[in-house]
């Protein structure tokens, strides 16, 4: 693994502004590799479990995500508020700061953005360390690729997090459609997203089915949209936006 390390690249930018990480990428990834473990049920938020039918997101296993970046944010907040180390790779996007506000502590967060054509070898690399590793793969994967990463994520006890579809996921998550709020008669800011999530799974593990979602919620937290709720909490935040997730 020495070998993909030296390649990795420093910690990269978010909207113009350094990631406060002093250390390199190699040293980060040496920290988590000596305190990594091979639990297999991983600390969940309360709105993940709920949308995995009540159970806990697990080591070894794979989810895939569809429309939502802060849905992925919210499943590595479990495991990252516990002291877990994360890593995202393929992400130049990835909004750090919004990650922090939902719980991913950045001290245990290792970015690579651009892994070029080496994304699967650095994602191998990443899940002999680290307890998270989310993905956005550049390309359709394979299902020979996901049985290798497969077999590694088991021995690892890692959680890997695809952003798109990955083949044999644990479950699928999909943001189907967003409305904003916030924003009324041409002022104001979005402050709040609720979402409809549809989720299916392998098996009967992870029964089908649409879960409404705050992403997030006009605190800040991800929760469930109860619909009495919701009501009180959009009196003074007006609906704005509505669309259709991809």
């Amino acid at each position: 693994m020495q070998g993909v390390l030296t390649a990795l690249p420093v910690l990269g930018t978010t909207r113009g502004r350094s990631l406060p990480a002093p250390r390199t990428t190699e040293t980060r990834v040496q920290q988590a590799l000596d305190t990594a473990t091979a639990d297999r049920a991983l600390p969940t938020l309360p709105a993940v479990s709920d949308l995995l039918s009540g159970a806990a997101l697990r080591g070894g296993a794979v989810y895939s995500v569809r429309g939502s970046s802060a849905l992925v944010m919210a499943m590595m907040a479990g495991p990252s508020a516990d002291g877990a180390w994360c890593g995202v790779v393929g992400m130049p996007s990835f909004g750090a700061e919004a990650a922090r506000e939902l719980g991913v502590d950045l001290e245990r967060l290792v970015l690579v953005p651009d892994p070029r054509h080496d994304w699967l070898s650095v994602v191998a690399a990443l899940v002999d360390a680290l307890t998270v590793v989310v993905v956005r793969p550049p390309g359709e994967v394979t299902p020979g690729e996901a049985s290798r990463l497969a077999a590694r994520l088991r021995t690892r006890g890692a959680m890997l997090i695809a952003v798109g579809s990955w083949p044999g996921s644990e479950a699928r998550l999909e943001v189907q459609t967003s409305v904003w709020t916030g924003i009324g008669d041409g002022e104001g800011h979005l402050t709040a997203r609720q979402a409809t999530v549809a989720v299916t799974g392998r098996g009967a593990a992870v029964r089908p089915h649409q879960h409404r979602l705050w992403l997030p919620a006009p605190d800040g937290s991800i929760r469930p949209a109860d619909p009495e709720t919701t009501r009180h909490e959009t009196t003074e935040s007006p609906l704005w936006h509505q669309e259709a997730a991809g």
